[in-house]
């Protein structure tokens, strides 16, 4: 668990502008999910916060815990509107440096005009990766977290008031670089997608195993590089596999196209299943 208190909002800037000074219009239902725009029924956004106890082991679990239990409501309300939008969400995560935008700049080139796109990026301080993918054509909406280490569901949810219409489409969420905190917070994304990149070391699913777990993809990425490395992409696979046996890799090189086809592949059968599912 991080060291904030888990709202973030004295911190957080949308699009520059202070989350606790926007007016937030995202409508939610609790009985049905997030209920579509013209319905007057919206979820207030307040905090309440408790005076803080004695700093104790058994209360500090339990803070852990009702920080968590308010982000997993609201990933639910979040959840339930991609579901009523057929949008299929997902959560990128990886370290700093990965190559997270550089890929997703690629993947958005790849899918521009078979299928709607937006953005949400998540950063401690500049919107330079939201520049980045506004250069592309496609909507992106900057998060910047300032002290907090990541994206939490309420200010994914005060995002959604920016997205433009994304029926049928993708919202991809580009984390904060972490490999530790994003791992506990559910933002309502249908599923995590972990980067790894080749510069970093084989044993990153060892060291953050929550993460690895948490994701269903692993894009082993920067793939190109590899004649130049001493990584040992089987032994990197194999730990991740050790810690989630279930997980699906890709290797895949924005620069060089490797692997895109496949990520492009697993895109649409994501999208295919949550259509099924409506």
């Amino acid at each position: 668990m991080c060291t904030t208190c888990g709202c973030g909002s004295d911190d957080t800037l949308i699009n520059g502008v202070a989350m606790s000074r926007r007016n937030h219009k995202h409508p939610v239902n609790r009985d049905g999910g997030a209920a579509l725009a013209g319905r007057l029924l919206f979820r207030p956004h307040q905090h309440h916060h408790e005076p803080a106890p004695a700093a104790t082991t058994i209360r500090r679990i339990q803070i852990e815990q009702n920080i968590l239990a308010k982000n997993n409501a609201l990933a639910a309300d979040n959840r339930a509107f991609f579901i009523k939008h057929n949008i299929l969400a997902l959560n990128l995560v990886s370290s700093p440096g990965s190559g997270k935008t550089t890929l997703l700049v690629r993947t958005i080139e790849a899918l521009k005009g078979q299928v709607a796109m937006a953005v949400i990026e998540g950063d401690q301080q500049t919107d330079n990766d939201a520049e980045r993918i506004r250069a592309t054509g496609v909507h992106a909406t900057q998060i910047n977290t300032g002290k907090g280490c990541h994206l939490d569901a309420d200010m994914v949810c005060h995002a959604l008031d920016d997205l433009p219409p994304l029926d049928g489409g993708i919202l991809f969420i580009e984390n904060v670089g972490n490999l530790v905190c994003p791992a506990a917070f559910d933002l309502g994304e249908a599923a995590k997608v972990v980067v790894l990149s080749v510069t970093e070391g084989e044993d990153k699913p060892l060291k953050y195993p929550d993460m690895f777990r948490a994701a269903r993809l692993l894009l082993l990425n920067k793939c190109d590089l590899l004649p130049h490395l001493s990584f040992d992409i089987e032994l990197a696979e194999s730990h991740a596999r050790r810690v989630n046996p279930g997980i699906r890799i890709i290797r895949i090189s924005a620069t060089s196209g490797e692997g895109m086809n496949d990520w492009l592949a697993w895109l649409d059968a994501q999208r295919i299943t949550i259509t099924k599912r409506n």
